[in-house]
């Protein structure tokens, strides 16, 4: 086996070979912030993505009219869940604090956690080129970048991406609705009904009869080899890590609106669900830096795929991936349906994440269908991935160890726990009808 070496010293590779759940505490992570000075990103980048997703705001506004509400900001909103709370945790299991939802399922446009760091990207993209041919000057109305001449200038140049689904939505819609030629190319994992709305919107979508990296590559050497490409990499960009991060500013004023407190004695739990990591590993670099050592940051991945797990337990020591540990990425949380995670989104978080639980697909089911229950919010199998977290945290030995490493114990009364739903207002009704049924049956099984 590749990299036995590795896989045999750590127990947590056992787990994980065997399919079965677990939660990993990380041995990196170090809850002082002054561990972020050395990284080459930040609080700078995510201030600037702040501040030009600002300036963007009016043309975001013209662009996709859902946008006039928030006037052209994309952001969700923070739901408290206390029905879910009593109801979430298996075999009377309990949950100490409150429940909250961050509902990026919902985010305009896209549909998904992927809307922040997508949109951010290509809109950088179209400013660099509107500045180099004199169609934008500083201080400029940024409502330029929908003129007839832009439109012109953009549909000379192709904008790019490989995905499993939901950042294939976002840099599909952006860039089609600038009027750059769009493509996305999908994975064997992508769904349907995803690259069926990319077509109806005006994206060209290649489908690939191989795994997400695959698609990542094909799509990146597409791009290399055409003089006016550009290619939104996944794996690798910062921008699309910048405009990740700035959730965390957003969730910053939405607790203060709603009258909560995180410190040191009011502590933050927030669960990720992680695929390749740009988008959890972005907003965990923007909670650590907002909220330093009051909040704590788990990433939730399927059993089939656990790709960051793998990577961090390894200290990047290899180029691992799920496959090198007997997993096939036989996963219907599609957006999470990834085989290697990004070596440079590890390095940004290795010390940042406070550690990675698993879950199977049943588990994903059951929690989808109690979400609509309880608060009647619909999402896509993926985005229930972190809703086990706060179960485990409170009630499974490696998370309450967790707990008592970092003198918790007499706080989690008045913590905070916020599940980070990442995808599914998009999602057809017949394809949620599906999801629905199989959740109710699970659940009607854990309660017999």
């Amino acid at each position: 086996m590749k990299n036995e070496a590795i896989y045999r010293k750590s127990a947590i590779f056992a787990k994980l070979s065997a399919g079965e759940p677990c939660l990993w505490r990380n041995p990196a992570f170090d809850p002082d912030p002054a561990t972020l000075q050395d990284l080459p990103l930040s609080m700078t980048h995510v201030v600037e993505a702040e501040q030009r997703l600002q300036k963007f705001a009016p043309l975001l506004e013209s662009l996709f009219p859902e946008l006039a509400p928030s006037g052209g900001i994309i952001e969700s909103r923070l739901l408290p869940a206390p029905d879910l709370k009593e109801k979430l945790p298996a075999n009377g299991a309990k949950i100490d604090g409150k429940l909250w939802i961050k509902a990026d399922h919902d985010l305009p446009v896209a549909g998904s956690v992927k809307a922040r760091g997508g949109v951010y990207e290509v809109l950088c993209f179209a400013e660099e080129l509107a500045v180099a041919h004199g169609l934008l000057v500083p201080g400029g109305d940024y409502r330029d970048l929908a003129s007839p001449e832009a439109r012109e200038l953009f549909g000379k140049y192709t904008v790019s991406v490989g995905s499993t689904g939901n950042l294939g939505l976002s840099i599909g819609l952006i860039a089609a609705a600038l009027g750059f030629q769009a493509c996305v190319h999908m994975s064997v994992e992508a769904k349907q009904w995803k690259k069926d709305r990319l077509r109806r919107n005006g994206v060209h979508v290649i489908e690939h009869d191989d795994d997400y990296s695959r698609a990542v590559a094909a799509g990146r050497a597409s791009a290399e080899s055409d003089p006016c490409g550009y290619f939104v990499d996944d794996e690798n960009s910062e921008r699309l890590f910048s405009g990740y991060s700035v959730a965390a500013l957003r969730l910053r004023q939405q607790l203060q609106q709603e009258n909560v407190r995180v410190d040191e004695e009011h502590p933050l739990f927030v669960y990720l669900p992680c695929g390749v990591g740009g988008a959890p590993g972005g907003i965990t670099f923007g909670l650590r830096h907002v909220f330093g050592s009051a909040v704590h940051c788990f990433f939730a991945e399927p059993v089939e795929a656990p790709c960051m797990l793998l990577t961090l337990a390894s200290a990047s020591e290899d180029d691992l991936s799920v496959y090198d540990v007997g997993l096939r990425v036989d996963t219907e949380a599609d957006g999470l349906a990834v085989a290697r995670a990004s070596k440079f989104v590890a390095q940004m978080i290795q010390s940042s994440v406070s550690g990675v639980f698993t879950v199977k697909d049943e588990r994903l089911f059951r929690d989808l269908y109690l979400l609509e229950k309880m608060e009647g919010i619909r999402i896509e199998p993926s985005a229930a991935a972190g809703f086990s977290g706060p179960e485990l945290l409170c009630n499974d030995p490696e998370g309450r160890r967790y707990i008592e490493d970092h003198k918790l114990e007499k706080k989690m009364s008045q913590a905070n726990h916020i599940l980070w739903t990442t995808g599914g207002s998009f999602v057809p009704a017949e394809e949620y009808k599906k999801f629905h049924e199989l959740g109710k049956k699970l659940q009607k099984q854990c309660n017999s």
